[in-house]
């Protein structure tokens, strides 16, 4: 069977081409483009990969394509700083992730046989492991947002065998975890405190990743709930006007309800 993606081969090459040939014109006549590093671009790039996450979370097609088209210049742009030092350039870029996709991914480029997606993500983390000759944890950088990275921690280990046997036995952990935060707090103790809130998040991480949910995923759709509930509560009581401040939380409540409601209708407001 035809992959009909060799129909726009020659676009699709055509306009790679075209990219590298922009930025190799920029790198040579853009004041700002000319002067810029690997390290000058780093915070750049770490924003355009925030922006692309939320047009994710927003499900705006359009916009993920215009991220991602961001995202790509950046790509693009550290292989052209890397080629001025000949370091690397675009096709070592390239080279290297086709290599690493081959070797990781036995059971189609070989002749390794897999159950299922699961099993599929066991033999990646066996394989980086022998490919990189690394611990099982030192592939999850330091910089991540902590959320990020708890799910990441216990995704690896779980690679491993390091996991629960029966998935609800999380919830004894949960509940353990809730005791004695709740215990830490009676005592006053700040910094015990601090611990058992970071192992409550942890185990409530360990449980999401467990029943399928992304736990960063799920705390940003709380996120966007909650501003766009209080954004209505604020348009509301101003459209009344009235300052928040003036008003009692009993007061506040009332209208936070109608913005649930409205929620649940799907007939978002505000």
């Amino acid at each position: 069977m035809k992959n009909p993606n060799y129909d726009n081969m020659d676009k699709r090459l055509a306009e790679f081409k075209r990219l590298l040939d922009i930025m190799d014109e920029l790198r040579e006549k853009c004041p700002w483009d000319m002067v810029q590093t690997i390290e000058t671009l780093r915070n750049l790039t770490i924003e355009e990969v925030y922006e692309l996450a939320e047009a994710i979370s927003g499900n705006d097609p359009d916009e993920i394509r215009k991220e991602l088209g961001d995202l790509m210049l950046h790509i693009v742009f550290y292989s052209k700083i890397g080629s001025e030092s000949n370091s690397f350039d675009i096709a070592d870029v390239l080279e290297g992730i086709n290599e690493k996709l081959i070797f990781r991914h036995p059971h189609v480029f070989g002749s390794t046989k897999v159950a299922d997606a699961n099993e599929v993500k066991e033999n990646w983390e066996h394989l980086k492991i022998k490919e990189t000759n690394k611990t099982v944890l030192s592939g999850v950088p330091a910089a991540l947002p902590a959320l990020i990275k708890a799910n990441r921690i216990q995704d690896k280990v779980k690679g491993v065998g390091f996991d629960w046997e029966e998935k609800h036995q999380i919830w004894d952990k949960v509940m353990e975890e809730l005791r004695e935060l709740r215990e830490e707090i009676n005592r006053a103790d700040r910094n015990k405190t601090e611990a058992e809130f970071g192992d409550l998040f942890f185990s409530l991480v360990n449980a999401a990743r467990l029943y399928g949910i992304d736990p960063e995923t799920a705390l940003e759709k709380t996120n966007q709930k909650f501003t766009r509930r209080f954004n209505y509560l604020e348009s509301r009581t101003m459209a009344r006007g009235r300052s928040l401040k003036e008003m009692t939380l009993d007061e506040m409540n009332v209208i936070w309800e109608e913005a649930k409601k409205m929620d649940d209708t799907g007939n978002r407001k505000g």
